[in-house]
């Protein structure tokens, strides 16, 4: 789960938009509109380059004026133990409070002459520092990047400020309800493991994380193999790796003592955590079974699965004519205040499930319509339900690549996952290949007569008790 908060104005920040954007696009290069099919043709390709220390330059040129360049990094919260969970979330804090070459005051006034923005995320499994600017300005832009990433300054002094900075972030975390509820499902359908810590951590590890601890924690994770630097826009792709080569020849690829963290299964346990609090108006709630990695061919059939679900939200408008089944039983029902299907991937393993929000009356009724929709998928689907799922899907994964940034960050992400970014001509082919048949044996394969997680947050009294939620994880077949 990406963090976001802004600082320091308007252009030091950590914030990502992904932005939805209509079917039809701007075109790249002049004016106009251009139809879906013709955009998978005129996408430009995206090169790669290897540097000897195992670095990997990633970049896809599209003739804007603007580019936007960052690190992204196999390291977040599930490389971390109990006792530093936090740590990769304060490093980014304090990637913000200068390095050894630029002081927080230089580095502010060499974003803001540039009209840059930099900003960054942690997740789970990465973290990534980035950049906005003009595409001249990339050789300063990879500077400071690599400035940020290999020499902060790490200060006592700012980790003592950053603290509070931090604990009060916490604190505002815990008023987004949806994001309580995600990391309790996470931590019920993962304890005991990596995947079920929070990326922010916990309160008392931001009080006592130290720099030593700060220190260590990028010595073990930010190496070369493990770095990609990622860029889109007004980028030539040969200057990228000249620049790359002038600031991180340097970073190591050894670790000390032959330590290469290896990540341990993280086993998933059909389980459930509930927070009651009646004093909340709406009760928030997550179900989910184990999901697909990201590199297991299951991904696609599960995402058309997870489009055809859909999602709501009361704002919307709409009714009757909704094209999701769910959806149109929560209008008629008055069901639901907003759901969404989703699916988190990891690296070798994922959580598939939905998530809504709803009166304390109605979170019986909503589990019960949320899990048969699972059963149908598994049983029932047909030609026009995965027709109208593809069509949704690949409008939501072009909608998603509209600008410089969720282009970086999707190649940035794609080839710390797969070694290489997927293009969408080849997304578009895996969408066409999906049958109803495909769907119904994947999703039986991960959701039929499975052990699902569950988390609830607010007034749930009403929520079912776990046994009577399993019961309803299969059908009885006559």
């Amino acid at each position: 789960m990406a963090t976001s908060v802004c600082r320091v104005g308007s252009t030091l920040g950590r914030t990502l938009s992904r932005t939805r954007s209509p079917i039809l696009l701007s075109l790249r290069r002049g004016h106009g509109s251009v139809s879906y099919a013709q955009s998978l043709i005129s996408a430009p390709e995206t090169s790669l380059t290897a540097l000897d220390n195992g670095m990997r330059i990633a970049s896809e040129e599209t003739g804007h004026a603007t580019c936007t360049v960052g690190l992204w990094i196999n390291a977040g919260s599930r490389y971390e133990s109990e006792r530093n969970n936090g740590a990769g979330f304060f490093l980014e804090h304090m990637a913000f409070k200068g390095t050894k070459s630029y002081p927080q005051s230089a580095l502010e006034k060499e974003v803001e002459s540039m009209g840059a923005h930099l900003s960054a995320y942690t997740s789970r499994e990465h973290t990534a520092y980035y950049m906005k600017t003009l595409a001249k300005d990339l050789p300063k832009a990879v500077e400071l990047l690599s400035e940020i990433v290999q020499s902060s300054s790490l200060s006592e002094a700012d980790i003592e400020q950053q603290r509070g900075v931090v604990l009060r972030e916490l604190e505002e975390v815990e008023s987004n309800l949806q994001e309580v509820c995600l990391d309790l499902l996470h931590a019920t359908a993962f304890q005991g493991t990596p995947l079920g810590h929070s990326v922010l951590g916990p309160s008392n590890n931001a009080r006592s994380l130290s720099r030593p601890d700060l220190v260590e924690y990028i010595n073990s994770h930010y190496k070369a193999p493990r770095m990609v630097l990622a860029a889109a826009g007004g980028v030539n792709h040969e200057d990228l790796v000249g620049l790359a080569k002038t600031h991180f020849s340097n970073v190591s690829f050894e670790y000390q003592d032959d330590a290469v963290p290896v990540l341990s299964p993280c086993r998933f346990t059909g389980s459930e955590v509930r927070f009651r609090d009646d004093g909340m108006p709406l009760a928030h709630v997550a179900i989910a079974v184990e999901g697909a990695s990201a590199s297991s061919p299951d991904i696609v059939p599960l995402m058309v699965a997870n489009s055809i679900i859909g999602s709501y939200d009361i704002t919307y408008g709409g009714g009757k004519h909704l094209s999701s089944r769910l959806a149109r039983i929560s209008v008629d029902y008055n069901l639901c205040h907003s759901f969404q299907a989703f699916h988190s991937s990891y690296s070798d393993t994922g959580l598939l499930g939905i998530y809504f929000v709803c009166d304390k009356m109605n979170i019986e009724d909503m589990l019960h319509w949320s899990q048969n929709a699972w059963m149908n998928l598994c049983t029932a689907i047909t030609e026009s339900d995965v027709t109208r799922g593809k069509n949704a899907l690949k409008a939501s994964l072009v909608g998603q690549l509209n600008g410089t940034t969720p282009i970086c960050d999707d190649i940035g992400r794609h080839v710390l996952n797969y070694g290489r970014r997927i293009p969408l001509a080849e997304w578009d082919a895996r969408i066409d290949a999906v049958t109803p048949k495909m769907i119904r044996d994947v999703c039986s394969k991960y959701i039929y007569d499975k052990c699902p997680a569950v988390s609830a947050v607010g007034p749930v009294e009403q929520l079912p008790d776990y046994n009577r939620v399993r019961s309803a994880m299969y059908w009885l077949r006559f």
